[in-house]
């Protein structure tokens, strides 16, 4: 009984001291006032791989092909193929460089040889055979640039794996001081061994310097490409 009594006594003392002493309460408020909560930081995107069907040809209009080539528009959404990037050629500005992203690569290949397509590329005045390549997209930098002229390069590998440290070992800086700038990295879906490397030109002099250097022929010699690099420079259409 002495026991409970005391129990009780105690917990009366405490209850009077707390009320006794507002300050504490002030600074408890002021405690909890002070937590600060804190959202998560959005995390950026992943980049995911994508396919690309890439066809060059030559027109004998760029405005004449160009209204044909959007009024066809459904026609490749019916083929799983959405539009990504159109180019015209530096110098012969009737060559074109059409890049559109698939989802299948079985079906683009049906609509690339499709008959249709065959006569809307008549009518649209497609004065050249059109070459077609289906590509791999592994790398793509995505960062905003007010450059609009590319330098494609396309060429064989003997070993996909050799050729990439090589190239990772020249390095984005390296490049730059060239005048090229990274923007994406693709290889062939039906010959992963062909490699497609596309830059960003921000000086035109210097990276034809550097693409007849015999420093980059050492390079590719190290990387193990075989033949000649195939280039295409293009500007892109807006």
């Amino acid at each position: 009984m002495k026991r409970i009594s005391a129990i009780f006594a105690a917990g009366l003392i405490l209850m009077v001291y707390s009320c006794s002493n507002p300050g504490n309460k002030k600074e408890e408020i002021k405690a909890v006032d002070t937590v600060v909560t804190t959202t998560p930081a959005a995390k950026e995107p992943v980049f995911q791989p994508f396919k690309i069907i890439m066809i060059r040809h030559a027109v004998k209009d760029y405005a004449t092909w160009k209204a044909a080539y959007l009024a066809h528009d459904s026609m490749r959404m019916a083929f799983g193929i959405s539009p990504f990037i159109l180019g015209r050629g530096m110098i012969d500005t009737n060559m074109l460089m059409i890049m559109d992203k698939i989802n299948d690569v079985a079906r683009a290949k049906e609509f690339s040889t499709s008959p249709n397509l065959k006569d809307a590329m008549q009518k649209a005045g497609v004065s050249r055979k059109p070459i077609f390549a289906y590509v791999d997209v592994i790398r793509y930098d995505v960062a905003e640039t007010d450059q609009k002229d590319r330098l494609m390069i396309a060429h064989k590998v003997k070993d996909f794996n050799a050729w990439l440290k090589v190239f990772d070992a020249e390095g984005k800086a390296k490049r730059i001081e060239y005048g090229l700038t990274d923007r994406w990295l693709g290889r062939g879906v039906d010959d992963p061994n062909l490699i497609y490397t596309v830059f960003v030109i921000s000086d035109l002099a210097k990276a034809k310097a550097r693409l007849a250097s015999d420093e980059l022929k050492k390079l590719m010699t190290d990387a193990r490409v075989e033949g000649p690099p195939e280039l295409t420079f293009y500007r892109l259409d807006d």
